[in-house]
């Protein structure tokens, strides 16, 4: 027992330090070049926000061990647990609340602030902003927490005495703990009045909840609806993208002549949308900023994206320097490792999806599914189904941003905040963390109540226990598995538009006009 407490607290020490270097190598190739060598307050809270978002993922696993480390035990007070999660639980969610509502506000406008400002300037100015947005974050949360931050209950009120029964008790001794189990067969004995009950003595036991408790169900509600949105396309999204990128890609190097073709064509697209930018200029600065100008320019900004993607697309296809055989090589390697991907992830989202309809819509539940599989793994070696736990937990934060990332905040014809790689800025960052964060929270719910079985008696459940089923005014949501139904329905929506255009390579060549 001692040994193996010692090899959780090595492996969460290691996993702890292995995702920061993993974040900080995704911000380094992540980030725009005008940013790389400055915004380093930002930088850390984008490494700190997304290292915080996958610990809290990875927190549920470590849970589920660190309670099966006790399960010899006659009861869980009886064995010293390594790990004290449910404080760890409650630190992490205080952490990644105020990194949502406080710090990445903050930094946000630190680093849009005016840059002809001094630092102190720019540093008061997003305090001001930020105290703004924790003022009223705090007097919504308040407020709401005063008028409907309450649990109701179902309870079945019983008041017993005993009265006078005569029976066969073979049976009911077996069942009903107001039998003793010593009982002999026909003789007369004591039965539990409250045993004979009737429905008229339900009623419903209200009490205040706490004030974290109620922050984090409405921090979960709030991140379901991304989580949902986000979850349910990217699930379908991530493998699908992998293995119809590999359709799609390049079968061969191009020649000299079809290079300099294109890149003379790209070279013309590039002159139109300078001299369009240029225009729009000359009307920003002539005052005349109407909705006509405002569509204008988020053409232009669409155009530079489709640009950027040819460009690098070609590139692709006609590798140059001394390493171009090398180079068209690693391309090949690049898109058979997305194939292989590719389809481990396509399995993994079907046994998903189908373990979400047939253990959480399905009532009652067909089969455990997963839970079973998890449990025949742990029989078979101590970490075998922690492992396979913790890597289905991390699939639906993989899911939720690759549905982010490819999905993004489209309105129209721009996408507010897109990732690149190397071409992202650190308030896109910044404001994609906080997305991440916020859904971090829903998908643990989601976890813990997909896997109740594997996942029982752990401190994430007495946390959350029964309260977001019962909190007054949104329980509905919970209780009727609205989000896990809108998760489903998102998958399979974007599995069959996948399917009927996924085939399909955009042409983005001509010229465009200014309307």
């Amino acid at each position: 027992m001692g040994d193996f407490n010692v090899v959780l607290l090595v492996i969460c020490i290691i996993v702890c330090i292995v995702t920061f270097i993993f974040n900080t190598y995704i911000l380094i190739n992540y980030q725009h070049p005008d940013d790389s060598n400055q915004a380093y307050f930002p930088k850390f809270v984008v490494v700190l926000g997304l290292s915080v978002a996958e610990i809290s993922i990875l927190m549920l696993p470590a849970d589920v061990a660190n309670r099966r480390a006790c399960q010899h035990a006659i009861y869980n007070g009886s064995c010293n647990l390594t790990l004290p999660m449910k404080q760890l639980w409650y630190a992490i969610y205080c952490i990644n609340a105020i990194l949502v509502f406080v710090i990445i506000p903050f930094s946000i406008f630190y680093y849009e602030g005016d840059q002809e400002k001094t630092w102190t300037q720019r540093v008061f100015s997003a305090v001001l902003w930020c105290g703004a947005t924790v003022i009223v974050v705090g007097l919504i949360l308040g407020i709401l927490y005063g008028l409907v931050g309450k649990v109701d209950f179902t309870v079945r009120r019983l008041n017993s005495n005993t009265v006078a029964f005569t029976t066969d008790f073979s049976q009911l001794t077996a069942t009903n703990p107001c039998f003793p189990s010593t009982i002999r067969t026909n003789e007369p004995a004591n039965q539990c009045a409250a045993y004979l009950a009737s429905s008229d003595s339900i009623a419903t036991w209200t009490m205040q909840t706490s004030f974290p408790v109620y922050v984090i169900a409405l921090s979960t509600i709030l991140g379901s609806f991304f989580f949902s949105f986000f979850g349910g396309i990217g699930i379908a999204i991530l493998p699908l993208s992998l293995i119809f990128a590999f359709i799609r890609r390049p079968k061969t190097i191009i020649t000299r002549a079809q290079y300099i073709r294109e890149a003379t064509d790209l070279g013309k697209r590039a002159k139109e949308i300078r001299e369009v930018a240029l225009a729009l200029q000359r009307e920003e600065r002539s005052g005349s900023k109407g909705r006509k100008w405002k569509k204008n320019v988020k053409q232009v900004q669409q155009e530079l994206v489709y640009l950027e993607q040819d460009q690098e697309a070609l590139e692709e296809v006609y590798p140059q320097g001394e390493k171009a055989e090398t180079s068209w090589a690693l391309t090949v390697l690049g898109y058979l490792g997305k194939l292989f991907f590719g389809l481990i992830g396509l399995v993994v989202t079907v046994v998903w999806i189908v373990h979400i309809i047939i253990y959480m819509l399905i009532n009652p539940p067909v089969s455990p599914f997963l839970n079973s599989f998890f449990v025949k793994l742990d029989n078979a070696w101590g970490l075998l189904g922690t492992t396979a736990f913790a890597f289905f937990c991390v699939y639906l934060i993989l899911a939720v941003i690759s549905g982010e990332m490819h999905v993004g905040l489209n309105f129209f014809v721009i996408t507010i905040h897109p990732m690149k790689w190397g071409g992202t800025l650190m308030n896109s960052f910044l404001f994609n963390v906080g997305l991440i964060l916020l859904c971090s929270i829903s998908v643990i719910q989601f976890c813990a109540k997909a896997f109740a079985i594997y996942a029982q008696a752990t401190a994430v459940q007495e946390i959350f226990g029964n309260n977001l089923e019962a909190l007054r005014g949104i329980k509905y949501l919970f209780r009727y598995n609205i989000f896990q139904i809108a998760f489903v329905i998102f998958a399979l929506l974007t599995t069959v538009y996948y399917l009927t255009f996924g085939f399909r390579k955009k042409q983005r060549k001509g010229k465009f006009q200014l309307v």
